[in-house]
């Protein structure tokens, strides 16, 4: 249907309703060109949808390769590196009282710390992060230092609770180590006695805060 036939019409209706009509004549043509294109660009059994090359027309919905640099995601080893980092920490359970219980209640289904990537592992071989949750008696020192060191690089502690930030309340006690910062260097310190799941769980995110401050890969390359 032409434009002169579309205005010829219109010339029997009233002012109040042409517009309404020129306006559903005008979407109904936009339409049906649209409906054309995409049928146009439709693909076949003989026709895969990857081959089909980008057109011009508005209906245009075909795959098509990537043409400038600025339909391509620019980043950093290091950047990419630490955001795998961050989803996926494996920590190594060191509970040695009752701060142990609430590191237990973070992994538990009222948490759920499978759901931002943290899983426990056994063996140190396994784990990044270490989470000394306890007191830390002088012979419990030499087997926390033998473990932390057979964890691989880069490996990252959580002292949980006070009795591991410093002592707590065996701090003038004969047979306890006043802070586990003085065997093992520690990232992240959650005060409590004992501190609940939420303030674990808040020291994980700050943990994922400095994975994601981390220049490993740069200041290897300034070597």
């Amino acid at each position: 249907m032409s434009s002169k036939t579309i205005f010829r019409n219109l010339s029997f209706f009233s002012a109040a309703t042409r517009p309404f009509l020129l306006k559903t004549k005008a979407h109904n043509l936009i339409r049906g060109f649209v409906t054309e294109s995409n049928r146009a660009i439709t693909s076949s059994p003989s026709k895969p949808l990857n081959n089909i090359k980008k057109k011009s027309t508005p209906g245009d919905f075909a795959l098509a390769k990537s043409s400038n640099t600025a339909e391509y995601v620019l980043s950093t080893i290091d950047q990419v590196v630490n955001w795998s980092r961050q989803g996926s920490i494996w920590p190594m359970t060191f509970g040695l009282a009752c701060c142990a219980v609430e590191m237990m209640h973070m992994a538990a289904a009222r948490y759920d710390q499978d759901r931002i990537g943290i899983v426990f592992r056994a063996s140190p071989r396994q784990s990044d992060v270490m989470i000394v949750a306890g007191t830390l008696t002088n012979k419990m020192a030499p087997p926390l230092r033998k473990v932390y060191d057979q964890m691989p690089e880069p490996r990252w502690v959580i002292s949980m609770g006070s009795c591991a930030n410093g002592g707590g309340y065996y701090h003038y006690s004969y047979s306890v180590v006043r802070g586990c910062d003085r065997i093992i260097p520690v990232d992240i310190y959650v005060p409590g006695c004992p501190p609940t799941a939420e303030a674990l769980m808040y020291g994980v995110l700050q943990l994922q805060k400095k994975m994601r401050r981390s220049r490993t890969t740069q200041l290897w390359y300034r070597k």
